[in-house]
């Protein structure tokens, strides 16, 4: 279960309101959906799957028919197996190990990567997102053809959006809730079998009994698939996966005021000329008075060095190219989605102590000083090559460094010149951001 921030990637409002309107569709549907567009009772939640995907509504039916189980019943279930660390082959690691309810459903540690494993010795690949807001709103992954010539040269071609994970390469969340639980540098079981056999041995194996019938171990793989399912509604129905309580949620209704430095840091952050980050990381409210998610679901290539901490990383050919591989493979041969990774919520960002997709940076500032000084001061954030000069985007291979973004601003500056923010203003976003942190959030543990 792993993923981050900063993919601070501007496009115009009109190309993500296409994507939105269309794509996307099934999210926006959520937006009716309790105080602050989410599925607050059972109802709405089982409407929200059936919305997101039609593979949620065949397969949720089909147990709660085998089960008369009620949603809220699956979701009790699944709480226990996301906590559960028995279920992993350490028998130390769980689903909450990675995604600390205390910190937003994210890491809660600064480590670049999660370590996992039979030993907990083997490092995950990616770092870990937060879980929060997004998981009832994410649409289908898609990518929207735009047939018409002229319109294409207007808007430009549109990137990809939606699916779970960095690469977006799941579609339902009981998909991606099989992944660690079979990653052998996650929770390392060898098969779908081999789960089921630790979930028979759990203690709350009378309640999977109970909501799917006394046989229902019988059938490893089908009693998989319900695990999975149990995960999803827990993930889609608990409240701690959108409290809404930041004091930016607080702002937006009127009950609070932010202070001078995070009134100016929004402004930098909404400013085209300036941060532009709220053309993906949208912060206003929905036409009916929803709260903003602080991400589009879209991909974008930022070009962020390479991790040493990262172990892979010492394989000089080894490079993590997102959209296009190692983890997905179907898009492999799309060449121009190579160094894409999905922009993430930045709700609770000031939480994190690794950021980006490969945890490069370890605090919030580094992170905002690399978003604006990267085309300004590469050589304080690239290596050298042979020749002397800086290596640029030095994590993608060199015939696919040029789908890195250089053309929204502030990505369009060149070396030398003044950066977007200065180390002042930079304070003043990452104070911003700070305020989009929820009241029981805790920050990440420094390793």
């Amino acid at each position: 279960m792993a993923r981050e921030w900063l993919s601070c990637a501007p496009r115009s409002i009109v190309s993500s309101s296409r994507i939105r309107l269309g794509a996307a569709l099934s999210a926006l549907l959520l937006n009716a959906c309790g105080q602050h567009g989410e599925g607050a009772s059972t109802q709405a939640s089982a409407l929200a799957a059936s919305q997101t995907s039609p593979a949620i509504t065949h397969s949720a039916s089909a147990i709660s028919t085998q089960s008369n189980a009620a949603p809220s019943a699956l979701a009790a279930l699944g709480k226990k197996i996301f906590f559960d660390p028995g279920l992993s082959a350490s028998g130390r690691l769980s689903c909450a190990s990675c995604h600390s309810p205390d910190h937003a459903y994210a890491a809660p540690n600064a480590l670049a990567v999660q370590l996992g494993g039979a030993k907990l010795d083997q490092q995950g690949a990616r770092a870990v997102p937060s879980l929060r807001y997004v998981l009832n709103r994410t649409p289908l992954w898609s990518k929207v053809f735009i047939s018409n010539e002229a319109e294409r040269i207007l808007e430009g071609n549109e990137p990809p959006v939606g699916g779970f994970g960095w690469d977006g390469r799941f579609n339902t969340l009981h998909e991606q809730a099989a992944f660690p639980l079979l990653a052998a540098n996650e929770m390392a079981n060898a098969n779908a079998e081999d789960v089921v056999a630790k979930l028979q041995r759990a203690a709350y194996s009378d309640d999977f009994r109970q909501l799917f019938g006394a046989q229902v171990f019988d059938d490893r793989k089908s009693a998989f698939a319900k695990l999975g399912f149990a995960l999803e509604r827990f993930e889609l129905e608990d409240p701690s996966f959108h409290p809404y309580s930041s004091k930016y949620d607080d702002y937006l209704d009127g009950k609070a005021q932010l202070s001078e430095a995070e009134r100016r840091g929004l402004m930098l952050f909404d400013d085209p000329q300036r941060g532009n980050c709220a053309s993906c990381h949208i912060d206003r409210k929905g036409a009916d008075g929803s709260h903003p998610l602080f991400t589009d679901y879209q991909f974008e290539a930022l070009g962020v060095p390479r991790n040493p901490e990262i172990r892979a990383n010492r394989d000089p050919h080894y490079f993590d190219q997102g959209l296009c591989g190692p983890l997905r493979s179907d898009q492999a041969a799309e060449k121009k989605y190579c160094g894409m990774f999905k922009t993430p919520t930045l709700r609770n960002v000031a939480t994190r102590g690794a950021f980006l997709h490969n945890g490069r940076f370890h605090t919030l500032e580094d992170a905002l000083r690399f978003y604006v000084q990267r085309d300004t001061d590469p050589g304080r954030w690239y290596p050298r090559d042979a020749n002397g000069g800086v290596s640029k985007f030095d994590d993608l291979p060199m015939d696919l460094r040029g789908n890195v973004d250089v053309i929204d601003r502030p990505l369009t500056l060149h070396e030398g010149e003044a950066p977007a923010w200065s180390d002042a203003e930079i304070g003043d976003v990452a104070a911003f951001l700070r305020a989009l942190t929820d009241r029981d959030s805790k920050i990440a543990q420094t390793n």
